[in-house]
């Protein structure tokens, strides 16, 4: 595959990102892609290791090694090399529903578990993705693909995130009509209000609903099923239900002063600085402000660091991230080989611009808030942070991050964003449909499946898995999919 020396004969070469200070003036995406013919350059660097790990998509050491969705990457990266764009689209469409989205915000588990990268630098698959989902839809080869014939089976699918969108495209493509329920204003779910612009554009979203529609697939929009519409209703007027609604329960902390203004959950944070966006371009002034602020993010995970680089775009006088586990080591231990996830040190844009504009990493390691203080007003102003240190406990033998007593900082904090990940679905979604939920609130399925105890409800997604990658729910939504329409046709060739 791609060129038997081409690990050798060509570097690896990225996107050319736009300078932090220059970046942090918008909100759009700031990375200028390679031409094709460079592209073509980054496909040749595929050799032919016999053992494609960048296609497994198994568990190794507790994560994800390879590309959950086992896109054939080998494959379209040769045909990357050759020049064989329409080819590579289709390759590609065999196995994934939305490259344009995973090429822009997944963290690339397939060069993770590259065998270049075993020794030098991985080959650059998720760039070379982006180039030929970019270059379908420029040549108009992305086009709505509507069945030829209808099943007359009726599916309803809640939520529009990634598993919901990837589970309505199978689903419609099979024939069934296909309705997708959103309680928000606009299609997208994560995609449209947990992701920041600069990272997805939302007319990259746009576009491929646009097309989804002309398939024939139905959006209802600020439709809040399990309070707007009651789950039987929906039971009794479609065949079949795919719950897709993420894990959308923020997790909090619990100390003094949590009840303090200003003082908010990171998810509601970025939703409303990307409403504002699309409904004025920030004009109305109606978004969570950050605009001179000592600004607090707590979590150190990709949503904490959205937070960070949204917060900049804004105008925060400072920055400071708290991550409560030590700080990785920048190379990979003995006890994290290849090809498992690296878990080593890894500076995302947010921090590049927050040193770029500050002059030192917004990074806190080991670190979490004891007590927020409040002014007269019940305003947030300070934050007494301490350090962790790894325990073993003597009861369960696990380890655990405990407070070190005398480490106590005190740190200005006038908006503090809470990005401590989230605990699995909402309540009132799974008591109205009345499905079962395992000890974390993800709703259970039989091992494998993706069918609930309640007969015809079906759950995909964070939903089901617990809060994962975009990879990961759009996975789950086609192998849903799946299992729907097996359950309706009695076969299914998805």
């Amino acid at each position: 595959m791609g060129k038997a020396t081409g690990f050798l004969d060509y570097e690896r070469k990225n996107a050319e990102a736009q300078e932090p200070l220059v970046r942090i003036r918008h909100f759009h995406e700031f990375h200028t892609p390679l031409s094709l013919s460079e592209q073509r350059k980054q496909g040749g660097r595929c050799m032919e290791c016999g053992v494609p790990f960048c296609q497994n998509g198994g568990m190794l050491g507790g994560m994800a090694s390879g590309c959950p969705l086992h896109n054939l990457v080998p494959e379209t990266n040769d045909l990357v090399y050759s020049g064989n764009w329409k080819q590579a689209y289709e390759r590609l469409s065999k196995t994934h529903c939305f490259p344009e989205f995973t090429s822009r915000v997944c963290p690339a588990l397939c060069e993770a578990a590259c065998t270049c990268n075993l020794d030098g630098e991985p080959v650059a698959t998720k760039e070379n993705e982006r180039a030929i989902i970019e270059h379908a839809f420029a040549s108009g080869w992305v086009m709505p693909k509507p069945p030829k014939v209808r099943s007359g089976k009726k599916v309803a699918v809640i939520g529009s995130g990634p598993a919901g969108l990837a589970a309505a495209q199978q689903l419609n493509r099979r024939g069934h009509l296909v309705t997708v329920y959103e309680r928000n204003d606009r299609i997208g779910g994560l995609l449209r209000y947990g992701i920041p612009n600069m990272k997805l554009e939302k007319e990259v979203l746009d576009r491929r609903i646009q097309i989804m529609e002309a398939e024939g697939i139905i959006f209802k929009t600020n439709t809040d099923v399990g309070k707007d519409i009651p789950a039987e209703k929906l039971k009794e007027e479609y065949d079949r239900t795919v719950l897709a609604c993420g894990a959308s329960n923020p997790r909090d902390i619990s100390v003094p002063g949590r009840e303090g203004r200003h003082i908010y959950f990171a998810v509601d944070f970025l939703t409303s600085v990307t409403r504002s966006l699309l409904d004025s371009d920030l004009k109305d002034g109606s978004y969570i402000q950050a605009k001179g602020k000592h600004v607090l993010v707590i979590g150190g995970g990709d949503t904490g660091n959205d937070c960070v680089g949204t917060a900049i775009r804004l105008g925060a006088k400072s920055v400071t991230q708290l991550e409560m586990m030590p700080k990785p080591g920048k190379e990979r231990s003995s006890s994290n080989p290849w090809p498992q996830w690296p878990r080593i040190l890894k500076t995302d844009y947010g921090q590049e611009e927050a040193i770029a504009l500050y002059g030192q990493d917004p990074r806190i390691y080991q670190t979490t808030v004891k007590e927020f203080k409040k002014d007269k007003s019940g305003n947030v102003k300070k934050a007494v942070i301490i350090a962790l240190e790894s325990k073993k406990d003597e009861k369960t033998g696990r380890m655990s991050m405990v407070p070190v007593p005398g480490s106590e900082k005190t740190i200005a904090a006038d908006l503090v964003l809470i990005a401590a990940g989230f605990l699995g679905s909402q309540s009132y979604v799974t008591d109205a449909f009345k499905v079962k939920t395992d000890a974390r609130t993800n709703v259970w399925s039989a091992s494998g499946g993706y069918e609930t105890n309640v007969p015809g409800i079906f759950a995909a997604g964070d939903m089901h898995r617990g809060q994962s990658l975009v990879v990961w729910a759009i996975r789950e939504g086609r192998e849903a999919a799946r299992a729907v329409d097996e359950s309706l046709m009695g076969y299914t060739n998805l």
